[in-house]
């Protein structure tokens, strides 16, 4: 199917039954905020035809990190910044920011077109523009090579997918939100089935898949999986086989290492031999399409609700990149986040101790369950294995 009947199929996502398609007509924050974003041209031959906004806050440590964050459908680059809280973020921990932006002359609905052959492929689409324009911010900023990482919502995660398994060698790391698996549709109505269906697939397809996109055999970017459990829109049981395709890709079991609870939420983890946590997922209880919102450590809150922009608790942004390895040192120009009253019971716990989860495991290989712990101890460098339970997981939380 070509991209132009695509396109017109997509014209007619409302009309079935309801069903809005990846967000489809959401329109984040409200017209008069407005974000730090700068658009910049000339980063490339731009075969997807992509427009490129980047914020980067003075003074940038040495060999900063890059974030790459790819909006939802029917969302800008600013719009998703400003409902996510991205560029508070980068300025306060200090790395550069990368918003890539959908125009409508590719996708009516300027949904990433994450479904698209000419777009998926290395070196190809809008895969080759996203990749382009992090050379620039690399060339420009003098980004450190190890410490670039990509996330993104509904149509924006479906394309992080993308990103990760066509180019894994440039990528750290990366958090899918509310997306689908790399290679599992070819055209808009195998889309569309797998948002609403979520097909099971055998676990060595799916990594078949990622190993395939490129002739990288590793290491492999660490993947961090959020979804609402009511999610109507893609359905929830896309998560487990994003979860399923990259426990493939890193050769681990499908049983987790660690069960805990993140904000009253349920969070599963994984990690390799070496005690780094490669694999994560957050089912976010009860909630629909969209991004997490809530406070974050120390009571902090990034980003504002809107369409798509949902308040459950826990912020995304602030997890996601915490997971990246970004929160440990506060940028010395940052101003301070105005904190907000928080009641105990959605206050963040502490995280637990890699090397006490990694010596549990290795003695078991059985899902650690963590201890409840005493009251907050200062951040390890570490790197982090594992969230401490506030409550018992009484239900899996995700949607078959």
């Amino acid at each position: 199917m070509s991209l132009a009947k695509n396109v017109e199929f997509l014209r007619h996502f409302p009309k079935l039954n309801g069903f809005n398609g990846l967000g489809i007509y959401g329109r984040s924050t409200s017209p008069g905020a407005s974000s730090p974003l700068v658009e910049i041209s000339g980063f490339g031959t731009n075969p997807g035809a992509l427009k490129m906004f980047a914020y980067v806050p003075e003074p940038l440590p040495r060999a900063p990190a890059l974030v790459v964050v790819l909006h939802g459908c029917g969302q800008t680059a600013a719009g998703y910044d400003l409902g996510a809280g991205w560029s508070t973020l980068a300025k306060r921990y200090g790395f550069a920011l990368l918003m890539p932006e959908q125009q409508g002359s590719n996708n009516a609905n300027t949904c990433f077109n994450w479904f698209n052959p000419g777009d998926i492929a290395r070196g190809r689409g809008e895969a080759a523009s996203i990749r382009q324009m992090v050379a620039r911010m690399v060339a420009d900023h003098k980004i450190d090579p190890r410490r670039i990482y990509v996330t993104g919502l509904s149509a924006g995660g479906a394309m992080t997918s993308v990103m990760l398994a066509a180019y894994p060698e440039v990528f750290a790391g990366g958090a899918i939100i509310a997306g689908l698996p790399y290679g599992i549709a070819s055209n808009v109505r195998e889309a569309l089935g797998g948002m609403m269906q979520s097909t099971s697939r055998p676990a060595g397809k799916l990594g078949d898949l990622v190993r395939k996109a490129s002739k990288h055999r590793g290491p492999w970017p660490k993947v961090s999986v959020w979804h609402g459990s009511a999610d109507r829109t893609v359905n929830p049981g896309n998560a487990d086989e994003i979860i399923k395709q990259w426990l493939d890709v890193h050769g681990l079991p499908s049983a987790p290492m660690s069960i805990g609870d993140v904000d009253g939420h349920p969070r599963e983890v994984w990690w390799n031999a070496d005690g780094e946590t490669v694999v994560e997922s957050y089912t976010i209880t009860d909630m629909a399409h969209g991004t997490p919102l809530g406070l974050a450590g120390n009571d902090e809150r990034y980003g504002a609700e809107g369409a798509f922009l949902i308040e459950a608790g826990i912020s995304s942004s602030y997890h996601i990149a915490n997971f990246f390895g970004l929160t440990e040192r506060v940028s010395e120009t940052a101003k301070p986040v105005v904190k907000v009253p928080v009641t105990p019971s959605a206050a963040t716990v502490s995280l637990q101790s890699s090397d006490l989860a990694a010596t549990l495991w290795s003695k078991s290989h059985k899902p650690v369950r963590q201890p409840k712990p005493a009251p907050r101890e200062p951040k390890r460098r570490g790197i982090d294995v594992g969230a401490v339970i506030t409550r018992a997981l009484t239900a899996a939380g995700l949607m078959k």
